[in-house]
């Protein structure tokens, strides 16, 4: 989730100007202006989607399948991140502003709102979720026993949140580069030493905590309930429209972009599956912790070993990169709403003020007081894992609305600008769109429905906690300050800011 860089294209008269000029010759007019020095590779470019995708955090999630988490993962990227990263590679390289613009010009302004404003409230449950995270994991630094305290949640959530704040609005640069060895401190290196050892702790003759039979290669089915963790990973593999604006650095996007793509499905599955069935084999299901799971492995097959004293070296190293990501992505999709806001008026002039640095302050802070609630909810519902996957789900839904209308956009703009020049277009598009929607609606259906996993909780909190977030934050949030926009909201000077290059 990096910084929307919310535009417009240039009006009508753009598309009149190509609509004689074959795609094709426009295309090859487009790439030719591209300095040689900007072309990468579609290895290079397979890399950076997998450093923005991958992640540790969601192994504890599916470790609870066992083997069957491999079909998990399997499915959502055959249904999901196949479809995402084909369709928004073609809207990246025909329009430039990001998901705003896409749908602004694929169904309308009010939509595009919609879209940009989902992209940037999921980041307030989004938070909560990877803090509770982070402090599960310094838990194993301290005090294992905190892992499971709401209270000590909360506060790491609070404090580690306004710090980033902080550091956010004085406009701090070289964030990113705490960031950018995230895949390599965070995920890779704690990554292949969990599943080095865990194969090694098999091959000891150590029974797996999990069946790693072929019998238990598909999820006991008990109900709707018995899938509902697969909701998770679809929010595991969005941020793929992100890196599809890089699309028209390739040399020959047609090809190398679905090479690209499909080498990195493959590198992120197997950093999702590999440490997820390593978690199953040493850490019992129903002892495991959806936000310290992976410590709880790490700190098991340490202890094996007789080297538990790097369990809190591995804390650090994953707390490190969480945190970067977090700085890094902190202010990036409310820039992008903030850009588009001023120049339609879709927020308040106090919503829209930048401080001496530049940076969009209120928005951070008021969305650091919603936060700060969540936050404390950690507190307040007994189970640690419970919270933690309710902020998930809250997460996914809310993001999820933003994908189902990129796909109805994507065919939109498909039947209205049929020649417009697009650096790629994505094969059967129209089934992509239909089978990415459908996927896009039946997670976010199953999303309010409890999973098996929590079967002591009432279920009616759980749905109407994930109606209110999710309908609430995502949809009627939105819609009342479109209603209450004033034409004296608008900032015209904030134009040229947005125009495309």
């Amino acid at each position: 989730m990096s910084a929307m860089d919310a535009s417009q294209d240039p009006a009508a008269e753009h598309v009149a100007r190509h609509a004689a000029e074959p795609p094709a010759r426009a295309a090859e007019k487009a790439a030719a202006k591209v300095p040689a020095t900007a072309w990468i590779s579609w290895v290079a470019l397979a890399m950076m989607t997998t450093s923005s995708v991958a992640s540790l955090r969601a192994a504890p999630t599916m470790a609870v399948y066992g083997l069957a988490c491999v079909f998990l993962y399997l499915l959502p990227a055959v249904v999901f991140l196949l479809p995402t990263s084909l369709v928004s590679a073609e809207l990246a390289s025909g329009w430039k502003g990001g998901v705003y613009n896409w749908v602004a010009r694929g169904i309308s302004k009010p939509m595009g709102f919609l879209a940009v404003w989902c992209q940037f409230a999921m980041t307030i449950f989004y938070y909560p979720s990877l803090l509770g995270f982070v402090a599960s994991t310094l838990a194993y630094v301290f005090n294992p026993a905190l892992a499971s305290s709401g209270v000590w949640t909360a506060c790491v959530i609070i404090v580690v949140y306004w710090s980033g704040v902080w550091v956010s609005s004085r406009g701090t640069k070289g964030v990113a580069g705490l960031a950018s060895g995230g895949l390599i401190i965070g995920t890779l290196i704690p990554g292949v030493v969990l599943v080095v050892l865990g194969t090694v702790f098999l091959g000891q003759g150590n029974e797996s905590a999990a069946p790693m039979t072929a019998d238990h290669i598909f999820p006991a089915w008990a109900g709707l309930a018995s899938l509902v963790l697969i909701v998770n990973n679809f929010l595991s593999y969005s941020g793929m429209e992100m890196n599809a604006v890089h699309v028209s650095s390739l040399r020959n996007p047609a090809k190398e972009f679905p090479k690209s793509m499909f080498l990195a499905m493959g590198m992120v599955l197997l950093i999702f599956i590999l440490p997820a069935l390593a978690i199953s084999w040493v850490v019992p299901a129903d002892q495991l912790s959806l936000t310290a799971g992976v410590m709880q492995a790490f700190d098991a097959v340490f202890a094996n070993f007789g080297t538990q004293w790097l369990t809190p070296i591995v804390g650090i190293m994953l707390v490190t990169a969480s945190l970067g990501g977090m700085l890094t992505w902190l202010a990036g999709p409310s820039k992008g709403l903030l850009l588009i806001s001023r120049q339609e008026g879709y927020l308040p002039p106090f919503l829209q003020r930048l401080n001496k640095n530049g940076v969009q302050q209120n928005i951070l802070v008021v969305q650091g007081i919603v936060t700060t609630a969540i936050g404390l909810m950690y507190a307040l519902i007994p189970n640690v894992s419970s919270a933690y996957w309710i902020f998930s789900v809250i997460t996914t839904q809310v993001y999820l609305i933003m994908y189902l209308l990129m796909f109805v956009a994507a065919v939109g703009l498909r039947r209205k600008y049929p020649d417009h020049p697009r650096g790629f277009r994505s094969p059967m598009l129209k089934s992509l769109c239909g089978i990415g929607f459908g996927a896009s609606l039946a997670a976010l259906l199953v999303g309010f429905i409890p999973p098996s996993q929590f079967g002591g909780a009432n279920p009616v909190v759980y749905v109407v906690i994930v109606v209110v977030g999710a309908l609430g934050l995502g949809l009627l949030v939105p819609y009342l300050f479109y209603r209450a926009r004033k034409p004296s909201w608008k900032q015209e000077a904030a134009a040229e800011e947005v125009t495309p290059e």
